[in-house]
């Protein structure tokens, strides 16, 4: 199985390959192009460039428009401004407004701009027509001249119409003409002539991308018809660069930002300041070469190749989000720090795709192994235990007669006799329903129904005590099926076969790790299962309840650890058990002692099929009740040898005697006779109560009424106490019902009862109280006897123990009344104590649980 796996691994190449393929399927979208416009535009939106303090603007606004009128104005305006602007102290002063056609006022902007010195004006390239080419717009020839430089006006828009930078130059032609921004830095080139290129060329180069400081209206601007018509201020514009263009709506250039989308565009004239801010700070975003954009993606490839399949499917998240964390940041570190544009979509694109496609193909390598161990997990048998309700009455009347030996039975089909011991047809009760039990005294009858036949099935069970608990047991047993199994074939018909398949083998393997769990956790022995190094690795709840250790300690915890910490040995330490099992591979069964309780360990070592593992499984025990009963029997024995055999030995003696002298008989050895065999009744008489007491059960408890058992007991006692003039009280108006066998209550009522009136004085009082304590029912009875000494209270309880101080003062006992009055109460779920001290009486109290009114 391991083989099979290994060779469905995913491999680097298979991996790579994929990757690879996905990755130039993309390039035939725009997917890419998207992706690294998106990462630029968060770039650029998240760190503004800073603002050059030596830009200003100087816009036509809607104010100087309705001020000044309607567009086009005369150009000794421009003049004007040119000479507002010179008073003020301008450094340079940009027009981003084009004068291609001569006026009779040129001359007049002409002189303003060469008493300024420092004025820089746009061209402007005409779009090819059908019946033109492509052609440059210049100023009029006295502007032109008197210009300090000229540069073209023209931004470049990407495919999704955003304008994120521009071309540092362009040439039509004999002529290269720099950027607006650069003709005001002075960096503007004269035209070079080149005789490769026609004249309808458009020939641009170095493109670069354009940090905006921000949105629209971010740079200082000053509406035209204000600086026109208000004194010089040279704080507003002394030493400074200054574009002169228009804002107003209608009029402007609309040009849509990273920073504004298609919502708030900005104007030509603010686009162009913010490209000669940013040169003036040396920040203009080169594109960094196409084979470094392609290396950073191979490095991503290689990384996501070489980790992934060697990954954990939990970790393949991780090592995808680390490696697009890691195209982020040398994407972001290459643009802030070294001004550089990297293409990074392909690289980001990587662990975005990586993370599916390898998940997916692990997913289909897991489908393939899956559906091999579905096949072969579906060929396995099922493990479940047949429903008896499936049985066939012949087969069930055979397992109920080897389970419970019946005196007799019957099966009968209809009015056909299938099988007959000792009963009749005749005697079967009318059915109300099948599948239910009839019990008539010690018979048990229930009708059956199978394959749409009836069938009779009796059963006539011992009349002792194990009758109630065998017709409850028989009660429980479900042997007629009431659920109708109904297959639905139009479900199954639309689940695959491989759903199907699952859910089989799934049932399957749930049934048999329920089976198993289950059966070790209810066997009736502890079970520990250790490593080849002798590390507990599994036990059931009988080593916790036994060892008193949570189940968590117990998992990993040595067990000879455990077996010392518990029983602590030095002949025959646990190690060397331990240790010898796992060695020589051979079983040891040791006595163990927890809790003081007894146990056996059986500690066998085992190996796993098809495996180098191998360990050892030991079998706990409880031994606690056998040497209990050993230890009883051994008293009994001694209590047999001893109490028993003198009154016999005694009596067979003294009928010796009469037998040698029939003439003579006289009445007192007729009542030494009588005392000895009343003596030996008395002490049988004990003994089947008590066994009576020890084998009684629930199935025997039936509703009584506490009150009611100890005035019967009072009765049964009261002749006693008359002898000895002892006043015997009963205390208690409230009925106390109980679920209980009265008759062995009562008998345990009496012995208290007997005692205490044997162990008092002549003339005392006995007080008896039936009184309840929340849900219990109590009962105190108090003599003025003389007491009992404390040393004896512990073995008060105990088998054949005789208090020495009334063995000293004539009263002789068996040692098993009271014994027998404790079982009858802990049979009931109560307990019963003791309080008495020498010469000051004697109060023992019992406490039994109150019926719940609910059953």
């Amino acid at each position: 199985m391991r083989r099979d796996w290994l060779s469905l691994k995913t491999t680097p190449w298979s991996l790579g390959f994929l990757l690879t393929g996905i990755l130039l399927l993309t390039q035939a979208t725009t997917l890419p192009s998207r992706v690294d416009s998106w990462l630029y535009d968060k770039a650029i939106t998240t760190w503004p460039a800073p603002i050059d303090t030596k830009v200003a603007l100087v816009t036509i606004d809607e104010h100087s428009l309705d001020v000044l009128g309607q567009w086009p104005w005369d150009r000794s305006l421009h003049g004007r401004l040119i000479d507002r602007l010179t008073e003020s102290g301008a450094q340079t002063i940009v027009f981003d407004i084009l004068f291609p056609e001569p006026t009779s006022s040129d001359q007049i902007l002409a002189d303003a701009m060469a008493r300024h010195g420092r004025v820089v004006l746009p061209i402007h390239y005409s779009p090819a027509t059908d019946l033109q080419l492509m052609r440059e717009q210049l100023p009029a020839p006295p502007l032109e001249e008197a210009a300090l430089a000229l540069g073209h006006a023209h931004v470049e828009l990407d495919k999704d119409g955003i304008a994120r930078g521009l071309y540092l130059y362009n040439s039509l032609g004999h002529h290269r003409w720099p950027a607006l921004a650069l003709a005001a830095e002075g960096k503007g080139l004269p035209p070079v002539a080149s005789a490769d290129a026609p004249a309808y060329t458009n020939v641009r180069s170095e493109f670069r991308l354009v940090p905006l400081a921000g949105g629209a209206d971010t740079l200082p601007a000053y509406s035209y018809v204000d600086v026109l018509r208000q004194p010089a201020e040279p704080k507003r514009f002394a030493g400074k660069t200054v574009f002169v263009g228009a804002t107003a709506a209608g009029f402007r250039d609309v040009l849509s930002t990273p920073f504004s989308g298609l919502s708030r565009p900005m104007s030509g004239v603010e686009f162009h300041a913010n490209v000669y801010s940013a040169s003036q700070q040396s920040t203009l975003i080169s594109r960094a070469p196409q084979w470094l954009s392609l290396a950073l993606a191979l490095m991503i490839l290689l990384i996501l190749t070489n980790t992934l399949p060697r990954l954990k499917p939990a970790v393949t998240f991780g090592a995808c989000a680390g490696s697009f964390v890691l195209v982020l940041c040398t994407y972001f570190i290459a643009l802030r720090s070294f001004h550089t544009h990297l293409s990074a979509a392909n690289a980001a694109l990587l662990p975005m795709i990586a993370f599916p496609l390898a998940s997916g193909l692990r997913l289909a390598m897991t489908n393939r192994f899956l559906n091999r161990q579905l096949d072969d997990m579906a060929r396995t048998p099922q493990l479940s235990l047949p429903e008896p309700s499936r049985r066939h009455p012949v087969q069930l009347l055979e397992h109920l007669r080897s389970l419970l030996q019946p005196q007799s039975w019957l099966l009968a089909e209809g009015n056909d006799i299938l099988a007959i011991n000792g009963m009749s047809l005749n005697e079967a009760p009318q059915f109300s329903k099948a599948g239910q039990w009839v019990h008539q005294g010690n018979q048990s009858w229930i009708r059956l129904v199978r394959g749409g036949k009836d069938y009779v099935l009796g059963l006539t069970l011992p009349d002792d005590l194990s009758r109630e608990v065998i017709q409850l047991y028989l009660q429980k047993l479900k042997l007629e099926d009431s659920c109708q199994h109904i297959t639905k074939a139009g479900i199954q018909e639309n689940i695959s076969k491989r759903i199907e398949k699952v859910r089989t083998a799934t049932e399957r393997l749930g049934q048999m790790q329920a089976f198993i769990r289950h059966s070790f956790e209810h066997m009736p022995d502890g079970i520990i299962v250790t490593d080849e190094l002798g590390v507990i690795r599994f036990a059931n709840r009988h080593i916790e309840a036994w060892f008193k250790e949570p189940m968590p300690s117990l998992s990993g915890l040595p067990l000879t650890r455990l077996l010392e910490g518990h029983d602590p040995r030095e002949a025959a330490p646990w190690h060397e058990t331990v240790s010898e099992t796992l060695t020589l591979l051979q079983s040891r069964t040791v006595d163990l002692k927890i809790h003081n309780k007894d146990f056996l360990i059986h500690l066998a070592p085992f190996a796993l099929p098809d495996s180098d593992q191998s360990g050892i499984v030991a079998n706990i025990s409880d031994i606690s009740e056998l040497r209990e009963q050993q230890r009883q029997h051994r008293e009994a024995i001694d209590f047999i040898s001893h109490d028993v055999r003198s009154p016999l030995v005694s009596q067979l003696a003294l009928i010796e005697q009469l037998k040698r002298d029939p003439g003579h008989i006289d009445e007192s050895q007729l009542e030494q006779l009588g005392r000895l065999a009343r003596r030996s009744y008395h002490l049988a008489e004990e003994f089947v109560q008590l066994a009576r007491a020890e084998q009684l059960t629930e199935t025997r408890f039936y509703e009584c009424e506490l009150l009611a058992i100890v005035e019967n007991a009072r009765d049964s006692v009261c002749e006693q106490a008359q002898e000895k003039q002892i006043s015997l009280q009963v205390g208690g108006t409230e009925d106390l019902w109980l679920k209980g066998n009265a008759e062995l209550l009562e008998r345990a009522v009496i012995n208290l009862m007997t005692n205490a009136v044997q162990y008092s004085p002549a003339g005392s009082a006995i007080t008896v109280q039936v009184y309840r304590a929340g849900h219990l029912a109590c009962l105190a009875i108090a003599d003025e006897g003389s007491g009992i000494d404390p040393h004896e209270l512990p073995l008060l309880f105990d088998r054949y123990h005789r208090q020495k101080r009334s063995e000293m003062s004539g009263n002789h006992g068996t040692g098993l009344g009271l014994s027998f009055v404790k079982t009858v109460v802990e049979k009931h779920r109560g307990q019963i104590t003791v309080d008495s001290a020498p010469d000051d009486g004697t109060t023992f109290t019992l406490k039994l649980p109150i019926a719940d009114p609910m059953n």
